[in-house]
């Protein structure tokens, strides 16, 4: 593409001791759970770490802004899960029903639902003001690393390590239909439109599924290792990061790479484990390296 920009370091926040898992935006503050044991707050107005942060007694694997973003659900290695309140700054609610750890979280804003995944299969379903369970979802899936609520929230996906994607409607929590997506395991998925989903996986892959069929349309080879993390940055730009330390932006108009950013470039030294959009121009990235990048494209 010749009218293409490129993007730049914009902020890094480097105050975390250990690897950075899981990021969240509230549309000014980036939150951050860090195998330090923290979950640290940053303001990307100012560039520096807010007053805001949270001890842990384990490393927190996910992290979710809920309820209008009032409150944070903090996931931990060994399956408990803690919610605090960001206004009164204090813990309101502390899980204890996942036996394995917590790898991902995600809200249903139209239905006030709350998903929380774990290592063994398990998928819990919270009304997220209440914080009451409304029900237990037992999957023979080994680790669901990955939930994703639907662009209209009636179903959710779960990213599977044994490669299937597996799709439960979320109204009366039935399994509606499973493909098998990855290899050794999907590691993330996103809907591209009304018609398309992408997913990478641990085969380093990035395969196109149309919706409707669960046909596979293309199938990528993207990076070395597992894909982490994949975002729609705007309606022509897909970025993916892996295990391999990279991060690709793509054209997806023709599927071809734009830009590659690796530590040579300013990028991470290790393994890019979440990507989370802040606008259309801006993402920001989050490592073992224990650095948190925001990147914007140049102009």
């Amino acid at each position: 593409m010749a009218d293409f920009k490129k993007f730049t370091k914009k902020i890094a926040f480097t105050e975390h001791a250990a690897a950075v898992y899981t990021l969240q935006f509230d549309g000014r503050y980036i939150y951050s759970g860090s195998a330090d044991k923290y979950v640290v707050r940053w303001d990307i107005q100012t560039g520096k770490q807010d007053k805001f942060a949270i001890q842990l007694p384990l490393t927190p694997y996910c992290i979710q802004l809920v309820d209008n973003n009032t409150k944070l659900a903090v996931g931990l290695t060994n399956g408990d899960v803690h919610l605090f309140d960001l206004n009164e700054r204090k813990e309101i609610k502390y899980i204890k029903l996942h036996t394995n750890g917590v790898f991902s979280m995600a809200e249903n804003k139209s239905k006030h639902h709350l998903y929380i995944s774990d290592g063994e299969g398990l998928v819990s379903v919270w009304n997220s003001q209440k914080l009451e369970l409304l029900i237990q979802l037992p999957f023979d899936s080994d680790k669901i690393r990955k939930i994703v609520v639907s662009d209209d929230d009636t179903l959710l996906y779960l990213c599977c390590k044994d490669g299937f994607i597996r799709i439960i409607d979320t109204e009366y929590f039935n399994l509606k239909e499973e493909f098998y997506a990855h290899e050794d395991g999907v590691g993330t998925l996103i809907e591209w439109d009304k018609d398309t989903l992408i997913t990478g996986g641990k085969d380093a892959m990035i395969r196109v599924w149309d919706k409707s069929t669960r046909k596979q349309i293309k199938a990528l080879p993207a990076h070395n290792y597992m894909i982490y993390s994949l975002i729609k940055l705007d309606n022509n730009t897909l970025i993916s990061s892996s295990r391999d330390k990279s991060i690709k932006i793509w054209n997806w108009k023709d599927k071809s790479v734009l830009q590659k950013i690796e530590y040579k470039h300013g990028g991470h030294r290790h393994s890019v484990n979440n990507l989370t959009k802040l606008d259309d121009h801006t993402f920001v990235s989050a490592s073992d390296d224990s650095n948190i990048i925001v990147w914007q494209r140049e102009g």
